[in-house]
Order: structure tokens, then C-alpha cells, then sequence
């Protein structure tokens, strides 16, 4: 008997959908027992890859860590245990720059195997109850707000690449120099924008992630739970079997004549360098990726494919309220963070830092020079 032991997170989304597609492989592979673990999804951003890698055979991770995997070699290169034409599948088929955000020095380390990005969401029966029109612009959502209308994962690491956003829109070189995130002034404007729209939202913004965000929103019947702007997408949410009160999900407002650019997220799967089965372990990934199973098992299990098939297909799409037809667009035209190794060093370090501004710890003109810093020392790393 071959045992393997997988790591994912600890939602719907990113764990029962690897468990069921690991007990179809099993029941394809008798010879093989594969048992998946979870952790937070805050864990799940931050724990090192080599300690997982020398723990686990396969990971569930995001692809900002793929740069320093190559680096350091913990993950398997799959190109080398997987066909050409499925990944050449692969790369056709992706969600945007999923695909490719997974490549590193000439090697695929991660399959695709989940998609997302921030996206808005609102309550159809508490827009109805309020008689709100959805925003268009950002003074609209700004206004929104104002009267008690907006939630919003304003967790420090979810602000930081809502930053992104914001920089991106305001016209900033985001990510285009190794000195600075972008110019001071656009991170200012940045940071400004962030800080206005929680100071009309709820406190507990401030400690939302995503998740925590979109359960809030499908079981409170407060007013400010019709709205929010930017979060990344859980299609759970908009799905009546998972949710009494599903989320209606669409692109985000536009900053100026530009609809904001959102940061890609999403999920995918890869194999540890140090793992005894290798050509099991990339089987199954391959298994887990097939189009076939991400429109299948993979979504009617909770998980949230990566393969543009699932995303384009009528019945995933029937049965999440269109969740994936309606977002599909702001996914392929989601922001890349950087992919330079030292990238998750200014991640971890940068994180804080915004939470700090928006609750008032720190001034704007010392996060921004921290931030900047931050991310010039991040090239040296």
C-alpha cells in the first residue's frame, strides 16, 4: 500500500475537494491511501514551504511561493512526470495567469487546480429590501458606505493587495521597479483610499478575512451586509445549496474611466521534492486538474476549479448563480504579484504595516517609507 498525506485549508473550497477527488483516485488506484490535512487559511498564506515539503507529499499552496521553491528545489518539477499535451491543456485553458503564475525557471512546479481573485458580491434581497442601486464608481461605493451599506475583508494581508489595486488604477509603476513598490505618492493615494472605506464600514472589518467576510454577509441581516466591493471570491457563497442568503457575484467598480485590477489568488497543487512516490503523487495531480474532474467532482465537492472549462460550463455555472460567467472576465485581467524570490519577504513584512496605518498605529508617511523599504530589501533576499 502506497500512503501519501496531502495539506490544504481548512475551508470547503480547499479541503472536502481535494478529499473527495483523493477517494476517487483511491477507488481508481486501490493500491494507494491518500489522507489530506488542513490548516488556516492564514497559515496557509504564511507557512514555509520547505517545512511543508519535508512533511507532506502533496501541497495545496499559492503561487507567490513558487519562485523561491524553484529557488530552493522543494517541489517536484511536474513537467518532467507530466505529459506535454496536458500541460500544454493546461496553459491554454487557464484562468487568467493562473497557469503560467505556477512557472518558474523553466519548470511547471504547481497545477492550476483553483482560481480567484477579489471580486464584488452583494445580497439581491437586501438590495431589493433597501432599495440601493449597485455602484458603478468608487464615489459610488464610498457613498454606499456611508450609509451603512458595505463590508469588506479588511484583514492586513487582504489590504495589501487591495493596495496593489488601488496603485495599479491610480496610474502607479506597480511592481516595475526593485526599488519601491510604486511612487510614494500613488502608494499614499493608495493607502488614503483604503482608509476611507473602512472608516465607514464596521470595525470588524479591519480583522475579516474573505471568508469570514462572506459568512457575515450570507447570514447577517444587517444593512451592511448588501454590499461588498472587493473580496476574493469563494463560489460557495453564491450557491443556494451552501448558503440560505447566496451572494450575487460581479467585476468590481471602476476608479476613474478603468474598472479597479484586482490581484490574483487562487490555489493549486503540487508535489514535494522529497516525497517517495513521485510519478503517484504527480498522477494524482494530473487526475485532480483533468478538465474532466475540475468541472465534476472537483466543483460538486466545493472546490473552485482553475481549469477555464469548469468556468465557461453551463451546469457549474447554473448552479452557483452564474458565479463564474460573471467574474470569469475580472480573473483573466487580475493583477501578478511579483515573482522574484525575495517577494514573500516583503509579504510577510509589509502585512503588518498596513494594518498598523488603518488602525491608526502608524502614520501614512511612515508606511509608505516602511512599505517602499520593505520591498527594495526584498530584491536582496
Amino acid at each position: 500500500m502506497k500512503e501519501l498525506k496531502g495539506i490544504a485549508w481548512n475551508h470547503s473550497r480547499g479541503f472536502v475537494s481535494v478529499v473527495a477527488t483523493a477517494q476517487r483516485y483511491e477507488e481508481l488506484h486501490p493500491e494507494v491511501r491518500i489522507t489530506w490535512e488542513k490548516r488556516s487559511l492564514q497559515a496557509f498564506a504564511d507557512a514555509p514551504l520547505e517545512k511543508l515539503a519535508a512533511a507532506y507529499d502533496l501541497i495545496v499552496m499559492d503561487h507567490p511561493h513558487v519562485a523561491l521553491a524553484a529557488r530552493e528545489k522543494v517541489l517536484l518539477p511536474l513537467d518532467e512526470y507530466i505529459d506535454a499535451p496536458f500541460l500544454a491543456d493546461q496553459a491554454v485553458h487557464s484562468v487568467g495567469q493562473s497557469n503560467a503564475s505556477y512557472c518558474a525557471d523553466g519548470h511547471q512546479w504547481t497545477l492550476a487546480t483553483d482560481a480567484a481573485a477579489p471580486i464584488a458580491t452583494w445580497r439581491l434581497d437586501l438590495v431589493a429590501k433597501h432599495l440601493l442601486t449597485l455602484p458603478e464608481t468608487w464615489n459610488d461605493v464610498i457613498a454606499l458606505a456611508k450609509g451603512g451599506y458595505v463590508s469588506v475583508a479588511l484583514l492586513p494581508l487582504d489590504a495589501l493587495m487591495h493596495s496593489y489595486t488601488f496603485c495599479q488604477a491610480l496610474g502607479g509603476s506597480i511592481f516595475e521597479s526593485e526599488y519601491q513598490l510604486a511612487e510614494p505618492e500613488i502608494v499614499s493615494q493608495a493607502l488614503e483610499h483604503l482608509k476611507e472605506l473602512a472608516s465607514h464600514c464596521a470595525p470588524e472589518s479591519l480583522g475579516r478575512n474573505p471568508i469570514q467576510t462572506a459568512e457575515y454577509m450570507t447570514q447577517s441581516e444587517a444593512p451592511n451586509a448588501a454590499y461588498c466591493p472587493f473580496a476574493y471570491g469563494y463560489s460557495n457563497y453564491s450557491k443556494h445549496s451552501y448558503s440560505a442568503h447566496p451572494l450575487k457575484a460581479g467585476v468590481p467598480v471602476r476608479l476613474g474611466e478603468a474598472t479597479l485590477r484586482t490581484v490574483l489568488g487562487g490555489a493549486g497543487l503540487a508535489v514535494s521534492a522529497l516525497t517517495a512516490e513521485k510519478a503517484i503523487c504527480a498522477d494524482y495531480a494530473r487526475f485532480t486538474a483533468s478538465p474532466e474532474t475540475q468541472k465534476g467532482l472537483y466543483y460538486e465537492a466545493g472546490g473552485q476549479p482553475g481549469h477555464r472549462a469548469a468556468w465557461t460550463d453551463p451546469t457549474v455555472n447554473a448552479t452557483s448563480g452564474n458565479f463564474f460567467q460573471d467574474t470569469l472576465k475580472t480573473l483573466d485581467n487580475s493583477l501578478v504579484r511579483p515573482r522574484h524570490p525575495g517577494y514573500m519577504y516583503f509579504q510577510d513584512r509589509a502585512t503588518p504595516v498596513m494594518g498598523d496605518y488603518l488602525a491608526g498605529h502608524k502614520s501614512l508617511k511612515v508606511a509608505v517609507e516602511t512599505i517602499n523599504d520593505l520591498y527594495r530589501k526584498s530584491h536582496s533576499n
